[in-house]
């Protein structure tokens, strides 16, 4: 890459005019040293089915290169001084302290005569796990993360208190990274045990019921790090089981797949503690194979590969495990059902031809999650309309039994086992932070009352209004879009807009609580509205389908329209509405600015897939493949160049419409989605757009230390997080502070 120096540096121009604050000459020289660093980009090209595709920063996929650090080193210098400035930082900081200092739950859960549950006083960086011999009495802690490190970055990434509770296995991440160790200790005592387990990854937990030892997935040892930092593919995984009192290095194979490098595999233990059923999957796709395990049939124990029976052999439709009565197993499934039924299937009659069909799907209704309780019952769970519906059933015949109430909103926590008469629901929305139910089905006339109901001091649920419209997307499909905003807003077209979306991997986005929205409607009068684009599990696999590989641009035209609605509608105008998404929504801002630069006045994007041609090659991006395609395909290629964030990027001397403010947002320990496709997108970000004599929004990127993809974030972490989002909101879209 040739590239003259005064060039640079007016590419650091459009920092230095914003609203006509001029940035220190020690600042202009880090952003003139920092593009001066991009200058040592080779002239990379890879060939893509004979087609040639530039990648002059293919230099920033190495995450320990002392070029890269120091690129992140300079971004980071102008970045937070920048968000420091921003002149709603501190109260926006000081109220979400405030508010998120309210006491959080989750549902109880029973295990031999023991209640569970977790808790978190208000601004604890991890939830603590607290356990109660009755529901009435005294609780004390079982284990807390906060003590394995000072600033909340250890966290408690999975948990699994054996059968009849004799043992806790809990598998801990540091720094936000996917990988896990898991330690062991016994229940009654809290006196730990020398068994540890490394290198897991992506991992089921399963005891038997005889709590000997425990099913769990891990990975080879690979050469490098395995910190979270590093980009290595995760590749043949293998399933183990673990002898309690044993060294890992004596675990027991069983089952491996080494002519499938890329297949996952998860282990249930059936209730009666008989079957092992494992689940095989490859990829993202909603499609598994169903392998089963009769353990009564081992006469010397679990000592090798175990002898699996392949129920389903193919890759053809979903099956979840929901119970058995014996060899009749129940199933939640897809097959030849996209809005998912319940099935059964008798082991010892596997052919298709005599599976039950016990719940058919509805006309319109996702059936979402299934449990069994109290031997005989069925908690069921329908989404209409991106809003949940609960309902007990017959096990025997599929029956409706009873609904439960519910207002509108999210069930957000259920806690039940089929052999106990009782269950616990919590419920969510955009304004109630959480409502746990309890219900005892062995009662003479079983009714749901609330068991412990949570108030945010400083939020009244009055003051705000939730709707749900629906708009037409490009093509005329009808899009459901929830809308969060002060009683009485007059339609003027002047409000701030947050929109928010994802539109992916069947993962259906339903009404949840979040303090630092609430505040933006209440102090910075904005609107909330979440679009529930294609993509996302809403209305099942086709709506799925309608938003994957060959039809992703569905997803971004659903979302652009969601946009030009708000507009058309007079809630707001282009330049005062801001998107914002995270992983696969973090693309889908990228894309639709890329797209429609026009249409909005900031964009926020976390950790997002921004090069749609490499993204397989990283840690686990070969899984999304099923969503995406693979550039290594000649017709799956022609699809993500066209949309790939990375690749559309407008080129130096850009002179066409300025680009909103942006945000880019990732973290040194993602292995997920690994920093390197928001760094690279950021270079080409600010290099293209930069450029342009017309830009004036900053284009920034925050890269977080010590932080992961999301999950297991300390609340300190989260709470500045969510400050450096609205105040870069706040100040580029000139939003004052609103008591």
């Amino acid at each position: 890459m040739h590239i003259l120096v005064f060039k640079e540096l007016n590419g650091a121009l459009w920092l230095a005019n914003l609203k006509g604050k001029c940035l220190s000459n020690l600042m202009l020289t880090r952003q003139l040293l920092m593009y001066l660093q991009l200058t040592k980009a080779k002239q990379i090209q890879d060939d893509y089915h004979g087609t040639k595709i530039n990648d002059p920063y293919a230099w920033l996929e190495d995450p320990d290169s002392t070029e890269t650090m120091a690129f992140v080193e300079e971004q980071n210098k102008l970045t937070m001084p920048y968000l420091e400035q921003c002149t709603i930082r501190a109260q926006f900081h000081q109220r979400l302290t405030e508010l998120y200092d309210f006491p959080k739950y989750s549902c109880p859960y029973k295990r031999g005569k023991r209640y569970f549950y977790f808790h978190n006083k208000g601004l604890q960086n991890q939830d603590v796990l607290y356990v109660q011999d009755s529901l009435n009495a005294p609780a004390t802690v079982f284990f807390d993360p906060n003590k394995l490190s000072e600033d909340g970055t250890v966290a408690l990434k999975m948990g699994r208190l054996s059968e009849e509770c004799e043992y806790f296995a809990y598998g801990l991440s540091s720094s936000g990274s996917d990988w896990v160790t898991v330690h062991f200790m016994k229940a009654d005592d809290l006196s730990p045990l020398p068994d540890v387990l490394e290198r897991v990854k992506f991992s089921c937990l399963a005891w038997t019921h005889d709590a000997k030892g425990i099913f769990y997935n891990r990975y080879p040892r690979q050469e490098g790090k395995t910190d979270g930092t590093e980009t290595t593919a995760n590749i043949n995984q293998k399933l183990y089981y673990h002898v309690i009192g044993t060294k890992q290095a004596d675990d027991i194979l069983v089952a491996e797949f080494p002519d499938h490098p890329k297949w996952h595999s998860s282990v249930t233990i059936s209730d009666d503690g008989r079957y092992a059923v494992l689940s095989i999957t490859e990829g993202c796709e909603p499609v598994n194979q169903l392998w089963y395990c009769d353990l009564q049939q081992l006469p010397n124990g679990i000592t090798g590969l175990l002898p699996w029976v392949k129920l389903i052999d193919n890759f053809d439709a979903q099956y979840s495990y929901v119970t058995n009565e014996g060899s009749v197993f129940t199933f939640r499934s897809n097959l030849d059902a996209p809005r998912y039924c319940l099935i059964s299937i008798d082991i010892q009659k596997p052919d298709r031809k005599h599976w039950m069909t016990l719940i058919p799907q509805h006309d319109k209704d996702v059936l979402g999650f299934v449990s069994c309780v109290n031997r005989h019952h069925l908690l069921v769970n329908f989404i209409h309309d991106v809003k949940d519906i609960l309902q007990v059933y017959e096990l025997s015949s599929g029956r409706l039994v009873r609904d439960l109430p519910l207002d509108v909103g999210t069930v957000a926590g259920v806690s039940c086992k089929k052999k106990h008469s009782e269950f616990f629901y919590k419920f969510t929305s955009f304004t109630t932070p959480g409502i746990i139910y309890h219900c005892d089905l062995s009662e003479p006339n079983p009714q749901p009352k609330v068991f412990r109901e949570v108030q945010v001091k400083g939020i009244k649920q009055e003051d705000y209004q939730t709707t749900q419209v629906f708009y037409p997307s490009k093509d005329g499909t009808k899009i459901p879009m929830f809308l969060v905003h002060a009683k009485g807003l007059e339609k003027d077209g002047t409000h701030p807009v947050f929109l928010y979306g994802y539109g992916g991997f069947e993962h259906s986005i339903q009404p949840y609580y979040n303090v630092a929205y609430l505040l933006y409607v209440r102090h910075l009068g904005g609107i909330l509205a979440v679009a529930n684009i294609r993509g996302g599990g809403e209305y099942g696999l086709t709506w799925h389908k309608a938003g994957s590989l060959a039809n992703k641009q569905n997803c971004f035209d659903d979302f652009q329209c969601a946009a030009e609605y708000l507009i058309r509608e007079k809630y707001t105008t282009a330049s005062r509405i801001t998107i914002n998404g995270a992983s696969n929504g973090g693309l889908l801002v990228a894309a639709c600015v890329n797209q429609r630069p026009d249409l909005y006045g900031c964009a926020v994007a976390e950790v997002g897939v921004m090069d749609m041609l490499k993204f397989h090659k990283f840690t686990i991006g070969h899984a999304w493949t099923t969503d995406y395609g693979c550039a290594e395909d000649p017709e799956q290629f022609k699809w993500l160049i066209k949309y790939s964030p990375l690749h559309n990027l407008p080129k130096p001397v850009y002179s066409g419409t300025p680009y909103p403010a942006v945000l880019l947002l990732t973290a040194d320990h993602d292995d997920r989605v690994v920093p390197l496709h928001t760094l690279k997108y950021c270079a080409s970000l600010q290099y293209g757009v930069g450029s342009s004599p017309v830009q004036r929004q900053p284009l920034m990127v925050r890269v977080d230390t010590r932080s992961g993809h999301g999950a297991g974030k300390p609340t300190a972490k989260a709470i500045l997080e969510e400050t450096d989002v609205f105040s870069f909101i706040a100040e580029t879209l000139g939003l004052s502070w609103k008591e």
